[in-house]
């Protein structure tokens, strides 16, 4: 059984008005848990499975009221909605090289139809995850324009995840009052220490470097890029939380948006910046993409942010130097949790 922290019966005692994070566990939705408390959102519902110790080292010192089992959640929040002020689906299954298609749509197409469902029947605001992935190999660019959606071809059984739900929604009469599907593009940040192969390359680097005294990076098997310099649009965590508490406050203008730096820099870049931030005498080295990925690999992605910007958010993201330099100082060097 999870722990079921306060109760509902204190939680009617106290009038707080709820919001749950699902993925609760994992990077981004542990990270978000902290961000909210950091404005004295302290009454959070944090669901995920809650089997995997060292995720749940994610949540230690967070304020939540109740962990909720992701099975035993949507009858839970049958019972509990009148005290639910947000739902943010962070949660799904995000191993880009997992086949398992039946899988991936239980988890992240069909488990989201449901929430969607239920945050609609009442009238709950739901901001979810949907990601980069996408987008495929861009070949129509990574504008967040809706129309354009139908199009795409991701690479990976995770992305079609992802798009098959993020076309559903936008087919949805029956929606919540407002609602908002966030493409997340390369994250990185702490509370990822988990992530093992799918960490991002910020903490390989730095495991790396402090194992090896260098980093090898992937070659480019793509004749229009050279080695390192292949591109992917890298968003700090802090960052991506920022807007996601803008949306939670602003409840209009639903739809899907981009959640990227806006900005495309090189794999080169990330791992020098990493160096600099250890104050390591750079030494990169290059080795052959697994093949298990090669043919799916992206080697440019750049989100347009004008969609997001256009409706009033002007928060300013840190540069990718200033991102890694604040994660490795202070998260990765001292083993810390955010």
């Amino acid at each position: 059984m999870i722990h079921k922290g306060l109760g509902f019966a204190k939680l009617q005692q106290k009038a707080t008005r709820m919001i749950i994070v699902t993925g609760a566990a994992g990077f981004i939705g542990s990270c978000l848990i902290s961000r909210l408390n950091t404005d004295n959102f302290n009454a959070i519902i944090a669901v995920d499975k809650f089997d995997n110790p060292t995720k749940s080292k994610n949540l230690e010192g967070k304020q939540i009221i109740e962990k909720v089992d992701r099975d035993e959640f949507i009858p839970w929040l049958d019972s509990n909605y009148e005290e639910v002020e947000c739902l943010f689906h962070i949660g799904a299954r995000t191993d880009t090289a997992e086949f398992d298609k039946d899988l991936m749509w239980k988890l992240n197409t069909n488990y989201s139809k449901k929430l969607w469902g239920k945050c609609s029947d009442y009238q709950i605001p739901f901001i979810y995850a949907s990601s980069a992935a996408t987008y495929g190999l861009g070949e129509f660019g990574y504008n967040d324009d809706e129309k354009s959606i139908d199009r795409l071809v991701p690479l990976n059984t995770y992305g079609e995840s992802k798009n098959e739900f993020d076309k559903w929604a936008l087919q949805q009469s029956h929606a919540p009052f407002f609602w908002a599907g966030l493409k997340f593009f390369n994250v990185y940040g702490p509370n990822e220490y988990h992530k093992d192969r799918m960490a991002s390359v910020v903490m390989h680097a730095f495991n790396q470097i402090q194992k090896t005294g260098g980093m090898k990076l992937f070659r480019s098997h793509n004749p229009d890029f050279k080695n390192g310099e292949q591109k992917r649009d890298f968003i700090y965590i802090k960052d991506l939380l920022e807007a996601c508490i803008f949306l939670m406050h602003h409840r209009k203008n639903s739809g899907i948006y981009n959640l990227g730096s806006g900005q495309a820099r090189t794999f080169l870049d990330l791992t020098r910046a990493t160096f600099k931030a250890l104050k390591i005498h750079e030494n990169i080295s290059f080795i052959d993409t697994p093949e298990d990925i090669r043919d799916k690999y992206q080697y440019f992605t750049e989100a347009n942010m004008s969609k997001l910007r256009s409706i009033g958010f002007t928060y300013q993201f840190h540069s990718l130097e200033q991102g890694v330099a604040d994660y490795v100082n202070n998260y990765l060097e001292k083993g810390i949790y955010y």
